[in-house]
């Protein structure tokens, strides 16, 4: 006897089709408005219904609903419409939830086991940038650092970053100042003389990370990325340390490649869409 084949009865045919056609709108309505937001979060409409390709009839109609629910309004005096009272509740419960030591937590397990090697994430406190979750690979090493361990901002990779992307910030530099002038002949004399700082922050820039070899630990070498926030301010720093030879720490090798990736994914995470420039973010 040949197999019965699976069919839908006469009633359940238009709500098959009914729960198909909800679904389709409700993409659609998600469309308009990721595309309001990915747009600055105002558009006109003309605008919008070519960023997310539907004709402005189909806009309009979704537009409406949105309105309705108070995730869109009109500006007034205008033609433009901009996100609503539900849709701004909605992106700061977002954002309450997205903070950089739990958005990284899946980045540091990554580079763990892609490089085998030490992986932290850092943030800026009131003694300097401060690891804040540590992660050791299979076969750790002996580091002097440790959840909590302070950081310098010249002679470590991670505070080379907070230097670098908070360059303007007076307190950050009188720190580093500070530290310039109490640091050895050793350590002063591959930043050169004039403005040492300025220049070691523009070069961090440049590479969109900072590397350190020898610097602030001996034997180990550092490559460190900047992780920022919806405000594109840089909120943390991902971190990667080992043996000084055992990795390239170069700013375009696997291990700077790799960090940059990651602090990439986890500012995504913290809702900061990156500029198409390089080492801009």
């Amino acid at each position: 006897m040949p197999p019965v084949a699976a069919t839908l009865s006469a009633a359940e045919v238009p709500r098959s089709r009914e729960r198909r056609q909800r679904v389709q709108a409700a993409e659609t309505g998600l469309s308009v408005l990721k595309g309001l937001g990915r747009l600055g979060g105002r558009a006109s409409l003309s605008v919008l219904a070519a960023h997310v390709g539907e004709s402005p009839a189909k806009v309009h109609r979704y537009l409406a609903s949105l309105v309705e629910e108070g995730f869109v309004t009109q500006a007034a005096g205008s033609q433009q419409y901009v996100l609503g009272a539900e849709a701004i509740a909605l992106g700061l419960a977002a954002m309450r939830q997205a903070e950089p030591i739990r958005a990284a937590e899946p980045s540091l397990a990554r580079l763990r086991e892609a490089l085998s090697l030490t992986c932290f994430v850092a943030v800026m406190g009131n003694k300097g940038p401060t690891i804040v979750r540590f992660e050791e690979p299979w076969l750790p090493i002996s580091v002097n650092a440790r959840v909590g361990s302070v950081l310098p901002l010249l002679w470590s990779a991670t505070g080379r970053v907070f230097l670098a992307w908070q360059r303007d910030e007076a307190r950050l530099r009188t720190m580093a100042e500070q530290e310039l002038a109490e640091a050895p002949a050793e350590l002063r004399g591959p930043l050169g003389q004039g403005d040492a700082i300025g220049r070691l922050a523009d070069a961090v820039l440049a590479a969109g990370c900072a590397t350190v070899k020898d610097t602030n630990l001996r034997g180990i070498s550092a490559v460190s990325a900047p992780v920022f926030d919806h405000g594109s301010r840089v909120c943390a720093a991902l971190t990667v340390l080992g043996p000084t030879g055992a990795f390239d720490a170069s700013a375009d090798g696997a291990a700077a490649r790799a960090v940059r990736e990651e602090a990439r994914a986890v500012s995504a995470l913290l809702g900061h869409a990156a500029p198409a420039s390089p080492g801009a973010g």
